[in-house]
């Protein structure tokens, strides 16, 4: 890829959109690989007209926990923490984590999702709690707290493939006009100044988790307007920011910034605040596996209580006293069976809880992103002029996020065998017919592209591709388009009444682990409350 090409591709944008490698022939396969996702067969089962009656005996359980992503497994493990363990969580999948689940092959570990987690701010207090009851926060030093430095990103974090080089950071350093210089610079001074803003409330502006952000009219009335209408208005047009602000809004939130709220665009670079010793605020926590770490580790504390393989395909009131009645389908016996429950906790997508709880939910209007994420094995590391390979690489060329290096963290890995985690956002068409289109495309056609887009990235991989293994998620996270903030069905699910609540990302608007952690967590206080069971807040 000349430095030209490189260079035209950003003052145009982006290269072409995927829509036309979508539609694609078939093809065979030209490399080992698998081709996977999450089980929609099971997921569309909750759309069939008639599903089995419960049958056998019923079961009693203080608290039902319905999803084990992120969001469930917090809600398990705050439970658990609080000593409270009459409960049970179910989860679909025959793994739980969601979209932070990983896979693994003899090279390494490798995430098939979420795969790393910044610092928290000072205001997560909650999931601070939890890194330090896994070691990875492990004192404190100077007021702040202290990290494990092998839980944190080791050098090089960054890189990009910009006019033919890769240099350090994902921000394109020279040949940039003096007009352009210009507006990065304002650009970058406006989010200083939103990251220090603080409303009438009392709350900063913009907060992780978002709910503890101000309520303050000036900061939320810029969720009526899109994230691209908020950058023109303020004469933010250079083609390199609008590119770099591009890829930002793919890759948090998988949307377009013409799709995406004003307010959460400016959310991704005022929010964090991360806190901590030795000047690590900034720095992130990753691993092989990605966010599946701290999945895992939530999940072994669970091992009595989850059960997967289990769907909850109806949830009702009781009618014989205050709680609720879940009809649970377990997938390998393909029986139902009853669950009553002082309350009940729906960790599941909206769209989902739609179906299986109709009567505690109210319509809404959230969409989804989908996703293709590849994990490709190779003999040996990518090179490229410029600064060495990093943990994040990215090219200003290419319509992917590019990708990270799943051993970077492992001492000794330079120059043996890796797998690269490449992602794909399907932002620039329709969500719904993405989707149809994830069903049916071969293997071997993403495969090609994956492919493809590597070798433009890093020719000198070319003969050293072994293994592309593709991942699809058909809703991989919800979008925050404008209004969201002010959307009925979000609020309505994010207030809960007892004895439901709810804890999913779709909450927040923001698909990220921070988040669905925090999410399950108040869930987890308020179902303790009600059952009358003692505990210290950590919200």
């Amino acid at each position: 890829m000349t430095a030209e090409t490189t260079r035209r591709a950003v003052l145009g944008g982006a290269l072409a959109g995927s829509a036309a490698a979508l539609l694609e022939g078939c093809g065979e396969p030209q490399w080992p690989g698998t081709l996977g996702g999450a089980d929609w067969q099971r997921g569309h089962l909750l759309r069939a007209a008639t599903l089995p009656a419960a049958t056998g005996p019923v079961e009693e359980v203080g608290v039902l926990i319905a999803g084990g992503g992120v969001a469930g497994l917090a809600t398990g493990w705050r439970l658990a923490e609080a000593g409270w363990t009459d409960f049970r969580l179910l989860e679909l999948e025959d793994r739980a984590g969601g979209n932070a689940r990983s896979g693994r092959n003899a090279v390494s570990a490798y995430p098939l999702g979420a795969h790393y987690l910044p610092v928290p701010n000072r205001e997560a207090r909650a999931l601070r709690h939890m890194l330090e009851r896994l070691g990875m926060i492990v004192g404190e030093e100077d007021g702040a707290p202290l990290y494990d430095p092998y839980q944190l990103c080791a050098d090089l974090e960054e890189r990009l493939l910009w006019r033919g080089g890769w240099q350090e950071g994902l921000v394109p350093q020279g040949g940039l006009s003096a007009a352009d210089r210009a507006q990065w610079t304002r650009f970058q001074a406006t989010m200083a100044d939103f990251r220090s803003a603080v409303g009438q409330d009392g709350r900063p502006a913009f907060a992780l988790p978002m709910a503890l952000s101000s309520s303050d009219p000036r900061f939320r009335a810029l969720d009526a307007q899109s994230f691209a209408q908020w950058l023109d208005r303020q004469g933010l047009t250079a083609p390199t920011l609008r590119a770099h602000l591009r890829y930002c809004c793919r890759d948090d939130y998988g949307t377009e910034p013409e799709q995406v709220s004003a307010w959460a665009g400016i959310h991704y670079f005022a929010a964090r605040r991360g806190w901590a010793a030795r000047g690590d605020g900034d720095r992130e926590l990753t691993w092989p596996e990605g966010n599946d770490r701290l999945a895992r580790a939530m999940a072994e504390r669970l091992t009595g209580q989850l059960r997967t393989g289990h769907s909850l395909i109806r949830l009702t009131r009781d009618p014989a006293g205050p709680g609720v009645l879940g009809d649970v389908l377990d997938h390998a016996r393909n029986t139902v069976r009853r669950i009553r429950a002082r309350a009940a906790v729906l960790a599941m997508p909206h769209f989902v809880a739609r179906r299986v709880a109709a009567d505690f939910t109210a319509p809404g209007g959230f969409s989804y992103s989908p996703w293709v994420v590849a994990n490709v094995t190779v003999r040996r590391p990518p090179g490229g002029k410029g600064v060495p390979l990093a943990w994040d690489n990215v090219s200003t060329a290419s319509e992917s996020l590019g990708y990270v290096v799943a051993t970077h963290q492992s001492a000794g890995a330079a120059g043996g065998p890796t797998v690269l985690t490449w992602y794909l956002p399907l932002s620039r068409e329709d969500p719904a017919q993405v989707r149809k289109l994830l069903l049916t495309r071969s293997l071997g056609a993403w495969q090609r592209q994956v492919a493809a887009d590597l070798l433009a990235m890093n020719p000198d991989l070319d003969g050293a591709i072994e293994r592309i293994d593709v991942w699809r998620w058909g809703h991989a996270m919800v979008r925050p388009t404008p209004g969201f903030l002010t959307d009925p069905a979000r609020l309505d699910a994010a207030a809960g009444r007892a004895p439901v609540w709810f804890a999913h990302s779709d909450l927040s608007g923001l698909s990220l682990f921070e988040e669905a952690h925090y999410r399950g967590v108040i869930a987890a206080e308020a179902a303790l409350a009600h059952c009358g069971h003692p505990f210290e807040s950590l919200a």
